[in-house]
């Protein structure tokens, strides 16, 4: 039997989230409350409590969004709060949008020694857009470097938040919790709902549980349900039994029943997290809704690399250690590829590069596995003469160049919030990576925002480590696909002995081609051993060589023996030498080593 609740009356809720810029204290805070509400005892308490991954704990990041159901007792009405913990990498965009649709309100957190950042403008906006209540938190005000008060007018200019409500916290020490609950319970609107009309319940996430099944997290809008309905998966088109109902508190325990305007989790005997659609309406079987909710967009992959095993990892280990890994993280996407040079392997779809390190990180650790990665590449849509599109996202699919009418490279709206005196050098970085400027706004005398239109190639691989270079450590970035234009784009093929080699092609902007194919080859070169033979290694668009290096052969010296005499004789035995080589070099295979492989994905390429 679960633990019994009160029938919450819905005044007495509040659903909010935390969103920030990545650091700015979301999981210090989320600690703070759970220790002020009493939901975790200090002798329980850790730091990022709610991080339940280890990498997660390891990388200082919130990857999942994560939840909890705290009890607060104010002017004496018992709340319950339920609060959702977010991710503040872009990367993890969608993870933010997810847990919005599931609140009335949002408190958008501001590092006070740091500022707005881009991803405290990004995910602000998304709450406006929601039509969530907005709290302004100025966090750290506990360190020396803290200006609060600048900070909250910084705000106020930028995001249009009023700094006389702003909430001045420490997540660290706890200053201002207190403030904090009573802006939540007074500011944030209790949720709408009918607890006595039919079912309308969100899944908001899911995750795999091996004894159970799929835990799914949900926020109920109408109605309740409880242990042994029989409810409908509406997208989905399935039925199940209900079998548990619950909440987070912040560890799972069942519940008698949830209704609306409660946010918990239920257990249906789901098998696998691909039964479940995250965004799904669940309804009761008996009484229907006939109004689902909207949902989400599913997260699209920005990111595509191939995975290949690597020494001591077979095809099949591989294809397993992916399966186990997508059952919990369904974010990514994977297929069989193959490559002369690599065998057989997977091409895979990622939200951002962060993601694909994360999935490699879990991949090797969670199953023991070895990968080899493959350059990381974008997707870009091709318009053929017949002016049908296609979409591809590997060079190795990029069709016949006589039947390509036009290549589409997919393109990005960048916002970077980076110190006055580093514009000029920031300007000339976004130029050298093809940006348009679309506008400069100065948020103080210290601080501007410029916003650039740029194509993501040029930004996927060193953008954010170069930008951090030139503003000494104080510039940020966000960005968001906004469409796809025409480019002159061209597949470049790395030949290696005459052979081209798949898993090095790349597709390039014609202009940056030939220094591109240089810096790969000189590479290349350090990389593959010598031979008995020499090999050329050359770069090309099509049949046009751009770039060619070429590692000389071992030579043994056959003359040493001939003291003096006809120098016919030499001749002769350097010409039979030269024969053996050519024959050699025409059956020799060239063994690449997997540095070579890894050695496109250094970050000054």
């Amino acid at each position: 039997m679960g633990r019994r609740y009160e029938m919450y009356d819905l005044s007495l809720i509040r659903n909010f989230s935390i969103v920030a810029h990545i650091d700015h204290g979301k999981s210090t805070l989320a600690d703070r409350f759970l220790e002020f509400t009493g939901a975790v005892t200090k002798r329980e308490m850790r730091d990022q409590f709610l991080d339940d991954m280890d990498l997660e704990r390891e990388m200082g990041i919130t990857i999942k969004a994560n939840r909890a159901t705290v009890f607060h007792e104010h002017d004496g009405k018992n709340y319950m709060l339920n609060l959702l913990d977010t991710p503040g990498h872009v990367d993890f965009h969608y993870e933010v949008s997810r847990a919005l649709a599931a609140c009335e309100g949002v408190l958008v957190l501001v590092d006070a020694t740091q500022g707005v950042q881009a991803q405290t403008v990004a995910n602000a906006y998304m709450a406006l857009e929601a039509g969530l209540e907005i709290i302004l938190v100025i966090n750290k005000i506990d360190l020396p470097a803290a200006r609060a008060e600048d900070v909250a007018l910084e705000a106020e200019q930028v995001l249009g938040l009023d700094a006389a409500s702003a909430v001045f916290t420490s997540g660290k020490t706890g200053v201002g919790a207190n403030e904090l609950m009573d802006a939540i319970i007074q500011r944030i609107p209790p949720p709408k709902g009918d607890p006595h009309g039919p079912l309308r319940a969100l899944i908001y996430d899911a995750k795999p549980d091996v004894h159970r099944g799929v835990i799914c997290h949900t926020r109920v809008f109408d109605g309740a349900f409880k242990r042994g309905d029989a409810i409908d998966l509406m997208a989905a088109g399935r039925k199940y039994i209900v079998t548990e109902v619950g909440k987070f508190t912040p560890k799972p325990g069942a519940v008698d029943t949830l209704s609306a305007g409660e946010v918990g989790y239920f257990i249906a005997g789901i098998k696998t997290i691909a039964d479940v659609s995250i965004g799904d309406t669940i309804t009761h079987s008996a009484r229907p809704t006939d109004r689902p909710l909207p949902g989400y967009q599913p997260p699209q992959q920005m990111v595509f690399c191939d995975f290949y095993p690597g020494v001591g990892t077979t095809t099949e280990q591989l294809r397993e250690a992916m399966e186990k890994l997508w059952l919990s993280d369904s974010s990514f996407t994977y297929a069989t590829a193959s490559s002369e040079a690599l065998g057989i392997g997977f091409r895979c779809g990622f939200l951002g590069l962060l993601h694909m390190k994360i999935i490699q990180e879990r991949l090797e650790r969670e199953s023991g596995v070895n990968v080899v990665q493959t350059a990381p590449t974008v997707t870009y849509e091709i318009v053929l003469s017949d002016l049908s599109t296609q979409r591809i996202e590997s060079p190795a699919d990029m069709p016949d160049p006589s039947t390509i009418e036009e290549v589409r490279e997919p393109i990005m709206k960048v916002s970077m919030i980076v110190p006055a005196e580093s514009v000029g050098t920031v300007m000339q970085l976004a130029l050298e990576r093809r940006g348009r400027h679309k506008k400069t706004e100065y948020l103080s005398p210290t601080r501007v925002m410029l916003t650039y239109e740029a194509p993501l190639c040029e930004i996927l691989y060193d953008f954010y480590d170069r930008l951090k270079s030139v503003t000494r450590g104080y510039g940020t970035a966000d960005y968001e696909l906004i469409g796809y234009e025409a480019g002159d784009m061209v597949k470049m093929d790395i030949l290696v002995n005459g052979t081209p080699v798949d898993a090095l092609s790349v597709i390039v902007h014609r202009d940056k081609a030939q220094w591109r194919g240089r810096r790969l080859i000189n590479r290349l070169k350090k990389e593959i051993d010598r031979h008995m033979f020499e090999i050329p290694l050359q770069a090309a668009i099509g049949s046009k060589v751009i770039a060619r290096e070429t590692i000389r052969a071992f030579r043994k010296d056959v003359t040493a023996k001939c003291y003096g005499g006809d120098i016919t004789r030499k001749r002769k035995l350097l010409e039979k030498q030269k024969e053996g080589k050519k024959r050699m070099k025409m059956v020799g295979n060239v063994s690449i080593p997997q540095e070579a492989f890894m050695s496109i994905l250094d970050p000054g390429d």
